[in-house]
């Protein structure tokens, strides 16, 4: 999609049998034919996208996060809340990974007993090797957070995913980078509902060579995780399993289209996004104030 002028066609010339070309989001939108679209814009100038294809009632794909800010996520969901029947999906993939996906389940299980603490620590730094580097939107420092907010969604899914719902968060974050406003990295503690402790340590202005696992300790035992590789201590014996790597888009976009043809339920409503979105949102405003903030619900 490209924005058109407003003598521009409202379906590009092509050929017979061709692909379809829209020049016009608008006609797009109108076209009786289109079941769904699949949104991906620049999380800033998403929004009203998002709410004119639902308003044209199509079924919904769209990045994440959700929104730039809660309170322009929780717009779209109040807008969505008549259209249940139109499918609109955030495209969380972390929350579709396979690994992801049976460690919660294992955790579910009780292998390790309650969950007590877990940690993560991520780096990725956007070097010019980097396929994020020079990617304005996210480097401008007008998206909070910048790509503590972009990349911090994916996390905080996997989080709640395998732990639980974070209730109050506290963190210091630092601008390391002059190219990475307003800031990229950040440390920070967690609370979880069910009483579990965590820290979560991102970075994307320096990097690390250890692989960025999971780990969460039960009562009973504990387990790691990270994509392709699920590792569970229980009776003082380790067991590793393998599974499918970077699975994450294809399985979601499997889901997608399952929910459209089946109204088959999906993990990825907007709700769980918004919810992903207002622990980061709480992280921000923590290190804002240097106060422990309660998560929104």
């Amino acid at each position: 999609y490209s924005r058109s002028e407003a003598s521009a066609p409202r379906l590009a010339q092509q050929a017979p049998g061709a692909p379809r070309v829209f020049t016009d989001y608008g006609a797009l939108v109108a076209d009786p034919t289109i079941e769904a679209v699949d949104i991906v814009l620049p999380i800033p100038v998403m929004a009203p996208y998002i709410a004119q294809a639902l308003a044209a009632g199509k079924h919904v794909l769209s990045e994440k996060p959700i929104a730039a800010d809660t309170a322009t996520a929780s717009a779209l969901i109040a807008e969505h809340q008549g259209r249940r029947h139109q499918v609109w999906m955030v495209g969380e993939n972390w929350r579709y990974e396979s690994a992801f996906v049976q460690a919660a389940t294992l955790i579910r299980s009780g292998v390790i007993g309650r969950p007590v603490t877990c940690h993560c620590a991520l780096y990725a730094p956007v070097l010019p090797t980097s396929k994020y580097y020079g990617s304005h939107w996210r480097e401008s420092g007008e998206l909070p957070g910048g790509y503590l907010l972009d990349g911090g969604v994916h996390h905080v899914a996997a989080f709640r995913l395998l732990v639980g719902e974070i209730e109050a968060v506290s963190a210091v974050v630092s601008q390391v980078s002059p190219r990475l406003p307003p800031a990229d990295t950040i440390c920070a503690h967690l609370r979880f509902a069910n009483g579990a402790l965590g820290a979560y340590v991102a970075g994307y202005a320096a990097g690390a060579p250890w692989p960025p696992y999971f780990h969460v300790v039960g009562e009973t035992g504990a387990l790691r995780v990270q994509r392709g590789v699920i590792e569970v201590t229980s009776g003082g014996q380790t067991q590793t399993a393998t599974c499918d790597k970077y699975d994450g888009v294809v399985n979601e976009l499997r889901a997608f289209a399952d929910a459209v043809r089946s109204g088959r339920p999906h993990a990825n409503p907007p709700e769980e996004a918004l919810r992903d979105l207002a622990v980061i949102e709480a992280l921000l405003a923590a290190a804002q104030s240097g106060a422990v903030v309660a998560v929104s619900r």
